[in-house]
């Protein structure tokens, strides 16, 4: 039985270690996780795979892996683009954590102390709708259901709303509490306080295990539980780590892929910026069609629309762009994203580059532009939105496609 201790970043040549088969099957188990290279001699060169975070897997021989998947920028930078949202303060105290520079205790501190605030102004409640069987009268019978029972008066099939504690909102807060408890690498004051926290929700039901997290909807009564849920659904969307093949090791832990947290921190800041300029983003829509038949679906990261009519669209790269040109494949997308949804004009964003101004290469033959840009996530909060308020500018200037109508 041996244990391992792996710190992998999450992009770069990564390290060279020996591994033994169930360690290297264990790293190979999670779909994803890290590249495996195998070198000589029983060893392995583990590299990163734009995956950040803290995962436990345990072999079949009894043995234990824990892998340590480092983030390229700042755990304060990636808390940053974690927790942005246009219409909410960001991180009102600083990352305090023991070994802060590690995502998920910063993470669990966070979690905690913005949760501690929400729920120092009390738990929320709301009303449910319950159906059961009472031997008195509770809101109104359930004439149908009664009926059904040949003339037995007892018990009653009411209908009432209930005045209570467990609601979506304290469900998805209490269903993360209790996760975040048990992560590895959470420091025992942050786990003690979490733990703590979720005895605030009395009368909650606990989620059971694989259940899905209900929905919430944000509203003006729970707007002072906005932050906390945010966090508390990354954390529960973060742990869904599964291992694959016949069982060859058990999972615990937290694992974020980076490239869709830039997507979504690009299409929240862009689509704010944008939303001064009179333009809306609409992310991630499945509706749009390829060829004339209809058959070949595509889904942009983001299109844009002003007045009703795509303006347009927006493609988001986890990726350092180091030319002057983006790859290829990059401007093939956006060729064929643009002349489907008959634009002119289309973006690449990528997440850092080797230049910051944006570079505009139109496609011979089909007078479409496609132009690439630039954030810096290393940058600090306030000049990254500055970036991000640039690159809206220069969107909103784009033409209205004519004659094309939002579907």
């Amino acid at each position: 039985m041996t244990d391992l201790d792996l710190t992998v970043s999450e992009t770069g040549p990564g390290t060279v270690e020996a591994l033994t088969a169930d360690q290297a099957a264990a790293l190979l188990g999670v779909p994803g996780m890290v590249r495996l290279t195998p070198v000589a001699d029983g060893r392995w060169r583990v590299s990163g795979n734009q995956k950040v975070g803290l995962v436990r897997l345990r072999t079949p021989s009894g043995g234990a892996v824990r892998l340590h998947l480092r983030p390229k920028i700042t755990v304060r930078d990636l808390l940053f683009l974690l927790s942005y949202a246009p219409n909410d303060p960001w991180l009102p105290e600083p990352v305090t954590a023991a070994g802060s520079d590690d995502l998920l205790p910063a993470l669990a501190d966070l979690f905690a102390r913005t949760t501690r605030r929400t729920l120092q102004a009390g738990v929320l409640y709301g009303y449910r709708t319950v159906e059961e069987d009472l031997p008195l009268v509770r809101g109104r019978i359930r004439a149908a259901d009664q009926l059904r029972r040949l003339g037995l008066p007892l018990p009653v099939a009411v209908r009432y709303d209930d005045h209570t504690p467990d609601i979506a909102e304290n469900r998805v807060l209490l269903a993360a509490l209790l996760l975040a408890a048990r992560l590895p690498g959470v420091p025992a004051p942050t786990r003690l306080s979490l733990r703590h926290l979720s005895g605030h929700l009395t009368g909650v039901r606990p989620s059971r295990p694989g259940e899905t997290p209900p929905r919430w909807t944000p509203n003006r009564l729970n707007s002072r539980y906005a932050p906390a849920l945010r966090l508390a659904e990354l954390i529960l969307s973060g742990r869904s780590v599964q291992p694959t093949g016949p069982a060859s090791a058990t999972v615990d832990g937290f694992l974020l892929d980076m490239p869709a947290v830039f997507e979504r921190f690009v299409e929240s800041a862009l689509g704010a910026a944008l939303a001064r300029h009179r333009v809306r983003c609409a992310a991630q829509e499945g509706h749009h069609r390829l060829d004339e038949a209809g058959r070949v679906g595509f889904r942009p990261d983001l299109v844009l629309y002003r007045a009703g009519r795509p303006v347009s669209v927006v493609d988001a790269k986890y990726v350092f762009l180091q030319t002057s040109a983006p790859r290829v494949e990059h401007l093939y997308q956006l060729l064929g994203y643009c002349t489907a949804l008959g634009l002119p004009h289309g973006h690449l964003v990528y997440a850092a580059a080797s230049r910051n101004s944006p570079s505009d290469h139109v496609v011979r033959r089909t007078g479409i532009t496609v132009t690439a840009h630039a954030l810096d996530l290393g940058r600090p909060p306030a000049a990254l939105l500055t970036n991000v308020a640039a690159l809206a500018d220069r969107m909103a200037a784009d033409d209205v496609s004519p004659g094309a109508s939002e579907q």
